[in-house]
């Protein structure tokens, strides 16, 4: 049976392997198919294309970063037109802002007696200004890591809590795409997404995506939920997948891979070989790529 993995991340956003090394990974762990989604950018997929075995498929994503009433959704976008203008100026402004905003956390951090600077950051997010400004994404996983050298958290998760997860003294906010019209603007670019892990939406009254705002969701083409996620419970599976089967889209199942950050996971979660293919039909932008 072939095995699918449609969500996973490389060292162009915040996972720990280069894009040639995530695809060295997805074979290892037994994959047919893996979606790279890099938060905000494709910037990996060439890199990963270049190394694909024979009969591997490649499927160019992203996971873009959406905001709704000061919660954060993910929405992992596929095969759409990566020149599209207006979602490529949407991506560069949410990427412009990613960097101000870690800027920002990092004046808080040092104001806080914290030993981190703006230029280790980049160094761990593997990019130099212009370099990151152009397709590289910093994410908070990057500055975690620094507050970790430092010594002023035990681990990643430690920082989060410590520092700078939503409320913490470090935290700052950033600009991030309203999840109705992100869904419209990858459908107009020509591709297709799903939610990516809808109970953990940080920030959200409940840590869940609110049902109100999915239902609007697929009602402007979301295609489906990423209801199988290592972050999900088994009663929140259930959920979503019921969730799911009401607004009649697929059900994704995906490891959301950052290499050693989340312990090499990828095909921890798949997505069904049916569903997938469901999916991706709508697609008009770009194809998947096989070696």
């Amino acid at each position: 049976m072939t095995r699918i993995d449609l969500h996973s991340h490389s060292s162009v956003s915040d996972g720990g392997d280069a894009p040639e090394e995530v695809i060295g990974y997805a074979v290892a762990a037994g994959l047919d198919v893996l979606a790279l989604t890099d938060h905000d950018t494709v910037g990996g997929v060439r890199a990963a294309a270049a190394v694909l075995p024979p009969g591997f498929t490649l499927v160019p994503g992203m996971e873009l970063s959406c905001a709704y009433r000061g919660s954060s959704v993910h929405l992992v976008s596929y095969l759409f037109d990566p020149d599209d203008p207006e979602l490529t100026g949407e991506l560069r402004r949410v990427r412009s802002d990613r960097a101000s905003r870690a800027e920002e956390m990092v004046r808080k951090l040092q104001a806080n007696g914290v030993d981190v600077t703006w230029e280790r950051v980049l160094e761990i997010a593997g990019a130099g200004e212009a370099e990151f400004a152009d397709a590289n994404t910093i994410g908070r996983p990057h500055l975690a890591r620094a507050i970790v050298e430092a010594g002023a958290a035990r681990d990643v998760q430690d920082a989060f809590d410590r520092w700078i997860g939503s409320g913490g003294p470090a935290y700052a906010s950033r600009y991030a795409i309203d999840p109705v019209r992100a869904v419209g603007l990858v459908r107009a670019a020509g591709g297709v997404c799903s939610l990516a892990h809808p109970a953990r939406a940080e920030g959200a009254l409940n840590g869940s995506v609110p049902l109100e705002l999915v239902e609007r969701m697929a009602a402007a083409g979301l295609g489906g939920i990423e209801a199988d996620h290592p972050s999900h419970n088994k009663a929140q599976v259930r959920q979503w997948r019921g969730v799911a089967a009401d607004l009649g889209v697929v059900v994704t199942g995906s490891s959301d891979d950052h290499g050693a950050l989340t312990g090499h996971r990828l095909g921890a979660r798949t997505t069904a070989p049916e569903a997938f293919e469901e999916l991706v039909a709508p697609a008009t932008g770009v194809p998947p790529i096989t070696g």
